[in-house]
């Protein structure tokens, strides 16, 4: 079995385009994927200034990636209302996710579903647990264990920063091989698009 570092972030617009080759990854038996969230942007609502330049990066996303960004996610964007993108809830319904049994590249796939296709407000706790319900998670025991999940979450998030400032990592999403006390930088993003590809990448790195 092979580690994989994976650095992320569930409100990362480049971690969602990579989502279909985390996928492929996930699926490989001779990996296994370390998941480490940066918390990228604690709660807070985005200027309107800032949105065109989320707009545009979306795109070039989508053009890389084939990532599909959905018309309701868009109109929150451009929406005269408050549009609030929150890391650390949704990374604490990764990690409880995770917690109750579903497998982490879901829960991730998901969460980012949620936001860049439905366009929901992940920083609600209610909208997630409507998440997690829709997931057949039981609501009773998802509401008790995120509300004692702030303190991991926060652990995680420290211990990602400390990795990532070891490995010198400085930006998401990024992927680093670790093997036989050896560590590697995948570079990934040749590869948007081109699952067969990357699978065959990724054999010849074992």
């Amino acid at each position: 079995m092979v580690n994989v570092h994976y650095f992320f972030d569930p409100m990362c617009g480049w971690c969602y385009g990579a989502s279909s080759l985390i996928e492929v990854l996930a699926n490989m038996s001779e990996f296994e994927i370390i998941y480490h969230p940066g918390g990228m942007i604690p709660k807070r609502a985005i200027d309107p200034s800032f949105r065109q330049h989320i707009l545009q990066a979306d795109e070039q996303i989508a053009s890389m990636t084939k990532a599909h960004f959905g018309d309701a996610y868009k109109a929150r964007v451009t929406s005269a209302d408050e549009f609030i993108v929150d890391s650390y809830t949704t990374t604490r319904a990764f990690l409880v996710g995770q917690e109750m049994g579903v497998a982490a590249h879901k829960m991730l796939e998901i969460i980012q579903k949620s936001h860049y296709q439905e366009g929901q407000h992940l920083d609600q706790l209610d909208t997630v647990e409507k998440l997690a319900v829709s997931m057949g998670l039981d609501a009773i025991t998802w509401n008790e264990k995120i509300a004692g999940s702030e303190a991991k979450m926060m652990g995680q998030i420290q211990e990602s920063h400390e990795l990532m400032s070891q490995m010198k990592v400085s930006g998401y999403p990024t992927l680093i091989i670790e093997k036989d006390g050896v560590l590697m930088r995948v570079s990934h993003s040749p590869y948007y698009g081109k699952p067969n590809e990357w699978k065959a990448y990724l054999t010849s790195l074992i």
